[in-house]
């Protein structure tokens, strides 16, 4: 409201103009009546009907642009706040899934974000409706001050009446859009694992869930209906009420002379515009009610904090050390370093650290990497759980130029990006100096090439579209994408967790052995079980509760640590 107050102002104007031209009408009647009718007055009722037909013009004017302005600020309200959430998921990044479910973040989208737009779309027609009935009961008691009394009474004591039917409503409103957003979070869950569900035959029982969660938001949607077929009902009885006891007593004022029938119509028609007002007003507390609650989940999503807020400032030149102190992970750079762990969540909290996505005593350079400038584009963590995104697979694969998670020096060659894109896979490669030593880096060709990924991109097409979360593709190809898109980022520090643990053998031994190749002079760290892997790596550390317990080459633990070869031989199989 505060961002929008120019046309928030201009729609309540425009209401009050809309609903003053109606409350007006009536009167006009009753002049027409008693001066034109009863008085046999033809100037003053041509008079009066002229005022009448002014009346209604300015009626329809303001109701068509009062009508174009509240659209404006319901769509302003909804795409200020889709910004808002947008902004901040973006802002919390690896936070957002720990704090919030992923149901509850897409029924903001879904409704929360119209119900902060119906607030504001109703603002013009309430505050029009309050001003409407203070004039119509002034109105009233200059005219005849028990009918003025009888409104300006009975409107307060309709609210108080009505008021008890607010609160049930809102707690079972809330009730609702909780169980909305945990089967939202279920209908998710369900579609990104559909393949893996059917897979191990759980299809069905997940299914049955969701039926059984749904029946909860129907049972709970009913409830809600209830307490709102309540509240409608009384919008109806209360001010139907009011306007019965309005119209009788003017009726016996009329009986007894005290009125004349001209005002007696305009008091009829005082009773029946009131009906409007009166009901506008109870709808207002209707969508006041859901706007509460609908910005409340805004705000608790916009209350999160991202877990990471400190951005360094110390600059590192050049490949340097990296330094684990809670594990006792010593990367060498230049190197590939392999990283087994007896239980996969202790390799995982390693590379988090690493990464700098959850805090940890971790150096680079000697510099703590809390204090390392531009960490996200210098060290890169990819994980399993990492999503492709929709659109053509080269923007996918290695995004365009102008997008800032883009390290600097990989921003100037997107080789893939000018003139024929598939020239790419036809040997055109980019080459860079790295610095000062000298070393050449292949493009988006060499990462294919490293990941094994060539048939997948020969027949998607490097032009070819490729549909959400690339649902198109089986988990061994997603995974290979996923790997591509890491080599082509070409980052100081890659970090690659289990990258080859939904592929085959075969493939795995060529990802071993070209992964090194392309990552020649660069550091990379893979945590990973995989024999064919490790073999490769030119340094092994066996990480066991959380710590290093032996370092060497793969060979050399399988001959001198029992425990890692018991990991690796299981992971093996």
């Amino acid at each position: 409201m505060r961002v929008q107050r120019r046309s928030v102002i201009a729609v309540a104007v425009l209401g009050t103009v809309f609903f003053l031209s109606q409350a007006l009408m009536p009167a006009a009647i009753g002049r027409a009546i008693d001066a034109g009718v009863a008085g046999g007055d033809t100037g003053a009722l041509l008079g009066w009907a002229g005022a009448l037909f002014a009346l209604g013009v300015v009626q329809m004017a303001s109701s068509v642009t009062r009508h174009r302005m509240a659209v404006f600020n319901w769509l302003s309200a909804c795409y200020r706040t889709i910004q808002l959430v947008t902004r901040q998921t973006t802002r919390l990044g690896a936070t957002l899934p720990k704090r919030l479910t992923a149901g509850e973040v897409v029924s903001v989208g879904i409704s929360d974000c119209a119900r902060i737009g119906d607030v504001l779309d109703i603002l013009g027609r309430g505050t029009g409706s309050v001003v409407a009935i203070v004039v119509v009961a002034a109105l009233l008691l200059v005219t005849s001050w028990p009918l003025g009394l009888v409104v300006l009474i009975g409107v307060p004591v309709i609210l108080a009446l009505a008021a008890p039917l607010l609160r049930p409503y809102e707690r079972r409103e809330d009730a609702h859009r909780e169980l909305v957003s945990e089967l939202n979070s279920t209908a998710t869950d369900l579609v990104a694992g559909l393949r893996v569900l059917r897979g191990v035959g759980g299809e069905g029982l997940f299914a049955g869930r969701y039926r059984s969660r749904s029946q909860d938001v129907r049972r709970a949607g009913v409830r809600v209906a209830w307490a709102e077929s309540r509240i409608s009902g009384a919008e109806v009885l209360l001010p139907g009420l009011l306007v019965a006891l309005v119209t009788w007593l003017g009726a016996r004022f009329a009986a007894d002379g005290r009125i004349t029938i001209g005002q007696l119509v305009a008091f009829y028609g005082y009773a029946v515009f009131l009906v409007e007002p009166l009901r506008t007003l109870g709808e207002m507390a209707q969508k006041f009610t859901k706007g509460r609650v609908a910005a409340g989940r805004v705000c608790r999503l916009l209350d999160v904090e991202p877990e990471i807020t400190h951005t360094g400032t110390r600059r590192v030149d050049g490949p340097a050390e990296l330094v684990d102190a809670a594990s006792g992970l010593v990367v060498r750079p230049g190197r590939v370093t392999a990283v087994a762990a007896s239980d996969p969540r202790d390799a995982a909290a390693v590379a988090d650290r690493l990464g700098r996505y959850t805090e940890g005593d971790v150096t680079y350079g000697g510099v703590p990497l809390a204090e390392v400038a531009d960490v996200r584009s210098r060290v890169l963590v990819a994980v399993n759980e990492d999503r492709l995104f929709s659109g053509p697979l080269h923007e996918t694969l290695a995004p365009p130029s102008g997008d800032r998670n883009v390290p600097p020096d990989v921003r100037d060659r997107n080789d893939v990006l000018d003139g024929d894109r598939n020239a790419a896979l036809d040997g055109h490669r980019d080459a860079v100096l790295d610095g000062d030593r000298n070393v050449r880096v292949d493009g988006l060709a060499a990462a294919v090439e490293a990941a094994a990924a060539e048939d997948v991109v020969d027949a998607t097409g490097l032009d070819g579209h490729v549909a959400e979360a690339g649902r198109e593709f089986s988990g061994g190809q997603r995974q290979r994408l996923r790997l591509v898109r890491a080599l082509a980022a070409d980052p100081e520090v890659l970090v690659l967790v289990e990258p080859t643990s939904a592929v085959d053998a075969h493939t795995e031994a060529a990802i071993a052995e070209r992964l090194g190749r392309v990552r020649a002079g660069r550091t990379t760290v893979i945590a990973t079980t995989s024999p064919l892997v490790l073999d490769r790596a030119d340094h092994v550390a066996f990480v066991e509760h959380g710590a290093v317990v032996a370092e060497g080459t793969h060979r050399e633990l399988l001959d001198a640590e029992p425990r890692y070869a018991a990991v690796v031989t299981r992971g093996a199989s």
